[in-house]
């Protein structure tokens, strides 16, 4: 079986991630397997500033395969924002239903409501070379949070062809259409 390191401690984008590669034969490991910790800044002005930071801070330390993501949700209405500040928008300790609720707010009078899931995954390898993936979905701020699968902004990030928001879907489902699982479609198919 072949290994792959996941640049995160986050638990929802390690399952993400390992429903999408276990499958092709990878078994996957993250921060959490690690006995060390590796110190990531997330300095970066753009996802794929922030995607490479983090793989190559890992690769650096491990010199094996890594991948690594940055994503955020991008919101017309508020000039890109949160963007690359995503998980950092009103604080990394801010609950996210918080967070929603103001994005919400911020939107509800504006002509343009749309958004934008952006991720970026940059994919380090072995040998020190470096590749990377971006996958976008297209929304609009929905009116009010809805739906209790995934996380982070889906409640709130209604997508047309689904006719609801992200949050209210199967995962699977989501995953044929999310950022992350655009992204992650483009790196499968390096990888197989």
């Amino acid at each position: 079986m072949k290994e792959i390191f996941i640049a995160t401690s986050n638990l929802h984008k390690v399952e993400e991630f390992k429903e999408m590669l276990q499958p092709l034969g990878y078994n996957v490991k993250s921060l959490r397997d690690l006995d060390e910790t590796i110190e990531i800044i997330e300095d970066g002005a753009t996802f794929e500033e922030n995607a490479y930071k983090k793989a190559k801070s890992v690769y650096d330390v491990l010199n094996v395969d890594v991948i690594s993501d940055d994503s955020g949700l991008c919101v017309n209405a508020m000039d890109g924002a949160p963007g690359v500040y995503s998980a950092r928008f009103m604080g990394e300790d801010t609950a996210y239903d918080i967070k929603n609720q103001a994005i919400i707010d911020q939107v509800q009078n504006a002509d343009d409501k749309g958004a934008q899931f952006v991720c970026v995954i940059s994919h380090v390898k072995a040998d020190g070379s470096h590749k990377e993936y971006r996958g976008e979905v297209h929304g609009e701020i929905n009116d009010r949070m809805l739906g209790s699968n995934g996380f982070g902004y889906d409640p709130i990030f209604y997508y047309p062809p689904f006719a609801t928001t992200l949050a209210n879907v199967e995962p699977d489902k989501k995953n044929t259409v999310s950022h992350r699982g655009l992204a992650l479609a483009k790196l499968l198919e390096d990888l197989q």
